[in-house]
């Protein structure tokens, strides 16, 4: 009936704002919020910027640089390939989606696993989502962590997520 019908939309609150960021994060990368807020309490214990220093936490897992080097369409997908044992960092299998690479870490597909329809399918020269810090061989399908991670690849705001966990 016409009771429930509103004419506008009521205001987003300034908590609804921050929790709308806050959630974009978590799903974007696929966390729990409890891994989300163990990576804000390190990001907020560093000496870099908070925003910041979460932007490079939330970059360095092993998932993310996995879809970022282009070896898998999507941050899950990429996930699953890690924990099926189809990645290798630094020569040894992991088996850990959230293992945070350090600079000059080698990440690569395994030899058995590079015929793989996903990952044949998302190994492409031009990938938009190639980051500078993260050097990548298409052909050998390996990938360097050159340099640290300072963006993100869809818009969020950094300082709404740090002002959410804040106010907790």
């Amino acid at each position: 009936g016409d009771q429930g019908a509103r004419s506008t939309r009521q205001k987003v609150s300034e908590y609804g704002i921050r929790l709308r960021e806050k959630q974009k994060v978590r799903m974007n990368y696929g966390l729990s919020e409890r891994q989300l807020r163990r990576l804000f309490k390190e990001a907020r214990s560093s000496r870099q910027p908070t925003g910041a220093k979460l932007i490079e936490l939330l970059e360095r897992r092993l998932d993310c640089a996995v879809w970022r080097a282009g070896f898998a369409p999507t941050i899950p997908s990429a996930r699953q390939l890690v924990t099926h044992g189809h990645i290798q960092v630094n020569g040894r299998k992991a088996s850990t989606a959230s293992i945070r690479l350090r600079h000059g870490d080698v990440v690569q597909v395994r030899t058995k696993s590079k015929e793989l329809d996903v990952v044949k399918d998302c190994c492409i020269t031009d990938l938009p989502l190639r980051p500078h810090w993260l050097d990548v061989d298409v052909e050998v399908r390996k990938a360097t962590l050159t340099g640290m991670p300072d963006t993100v690849p869809f818009p969020f705001e950094a300082h709404l997520v740090v002002e959410h966990y804040s106010r907790i």
